[in-house]
């Protein structure tokens, strides 16, 4: 039965007309197609993880290493101020509703290695000479609600779970928290089918303000707007969870967060709708205006019209922002992080890196990679380049697929792969 599903889905490819190539929907003003109807695309690769000794590929000049290995789904990392680096290990869980959609849906999932029981884990890895390679790991919390996010603000670590915003008291150096954690804020959760479930948090400078992402249920409304109430949105609340509000709306997942270091405004890596083709609609990467709202689900990329779903009556909508930078449809952008070490090259410095998750539901298969984007003034200055790739083999399976991008304590880059379930560390050759 599951071959049966992907090998008739895949006949659907055919459909999706004519359309500009899939470059064209990337960057500052990407050519948008006329969207496609019918039933989608659904092609994810098999997961079939790393086979010993192999490695994704870098650019000519750097070297990748295997920081952290044999970890259940690391999706996401944080680097404390010591240099340790906080690993969340969690994974998508089976839809117990939804019928026959729901069923499916958990097949794709298993299909493409997202759908295992969740670790609920931090890990937390120590490189206590700078070396290079980890030389401790210590499990730092545990019986956690599929933990994502992570930071520290003042004596707290803050972590977003799937339901909630909780905290564990922290004092520098510590290899584990001890204790209950404590609820900050419950965030919007639904029991069986939670949808984009991931929530990541970011402080800002000073530590007065945390940041959370909180993803659709679904692609475009399709269980009801009621459902969605406080969710396709970033939050904003103080570190004791009072005064949270929406800080910006209509964006279907956001999942990476940073800081721009050069305007300091934030910005976040959001994960567009399915089921308009397979160059519809762009992921993409944006500055997030106080009060801004980004079209989900009503509209996409600006004022283009999403009519699959009416507008109500009694809802007056605010103008529609458009994105800054699209990173092409359907490559599941969920990674984001300025980078501001001074390990890599100089061109790196205020540049992005984004973990590309890949595609699911496109013809020919997207994503899978970690890119890089140049950064001028604060803003992209050119296409978006490859800078880890391989994570797909010869026969289109997916030996790994990466995730969060941060760095450890000497600026080299790391990133989470949550079907390899490694932690990558990519530095330059040495002399």
């Amino acid at each position: 039965m599951r071959r049966f599903i992907f090998v008739a889905a895949a006949l659907l490819a055919a459909c999706g007309g004519d359309a500009p190539p899939f470059e064209q929907s990337k960057g500052p003003n990407p050519t948008l197609p006329a969207p496609q109807g019918g039933l989608p695309v659904v092609n994810p690769a098999p997961a079939v993880g790393w086979p010993e000794g192999a490695a994704p590929v870098a650019p000519d000049g750097f070297v990748v290493t295997r920081y952290a290995e044999s970890l259940a789904h690391p999706r996401w990392l944080y680097r404390l101020p010591n240099g340790d680096v906080l690993v969340a290990e969690s994974s998508t869980r089976a839809a117990t509703i939804g019928g026959v959609m729901g069923w499916i849906r958990n097949q794709v999932q298993r299909y493409a290695g997202a759908l295992d029981e969740s670790a609920d884990r931090i890990t937390l890895l120590r490189d206590s000479d700078g070396d290079g390679d980890v030389d401790e790991r210590h499990v730092f919390a545990e019986n956690l609600n599929q933990p994502f996010g992570m930071a520290l603000v003042g004596g707290h670590i803050y972590v977003g779970n799937t339901d909630a915003v909780v905290r564990f008291a922290y004092s520098e150096g510590a290899t584990s928290v001890s204790g209950a954690s404590e609820t900050v804020l419950e965030l919007p959760y639904r029991e069986g089918d939670n949808g984009h479930w991931t929530r990541n948090l970011i402080a800002n400078a000073d530590g007065t303000k945390l940041y959370v992402a909180v993803g659709s249920v679904s692609n475009v409304g399709d269980d009801g707007m009621d459902v969605e109430e406080g969710r396709a949105a970033i939050w904003e609340l103080n570190p004791d969870g009072s005064e949270a509000r929406i800080f910006a709306s209509g964006l279907r997942n956001p999942v990476g967060m940073d800081w721009n270091p050069v305007t300091g405004a934030l910005w976040t890596a959001v994960n567009e709708r399915d089921m308009l083709g397979d160059n519809l609609v762009p992921d993409y990467m944006t500055s997030v205006r106080d009060g801004g709202f980004y079209g989900w689900p009503y509209y996409y990329w600006g004022d283009n019209r999403d009519e699959r779903i009416a507008i109500p009556d009694n809802v007056r909508l605010q103008a529609p922002l458009a994105p800054d930078y699209a990173l092409g449809a359907h490559t599941a952008s969920l990674g984001l992080m300025f980078y501001t070490g001074d390990a890599l090259p100089e061109r790196y410095r205020g540049g992005a890196f984004i973990g590309q998750h890949g595609s699911w539901n496109r013809s020919e298969r997207v994503g899978y990679k970690v890119v890089f984007v140049p950064f001028a003034n604060g803003m992209p200055s050119g296409q978006p380049e490859d800078f880890l790739t391989g994570f797909l083999n010869a026969r289109g399976e997916a030996q790994g697929r990466p995730v969060g991008v941060a760095t450890d304590r000497t600026g080299a880059l790391l990133v989470a792969d949550d079907v390899g379930d490694i932690v990558w560390r990519i530095a330059p050759q040495s002399p």
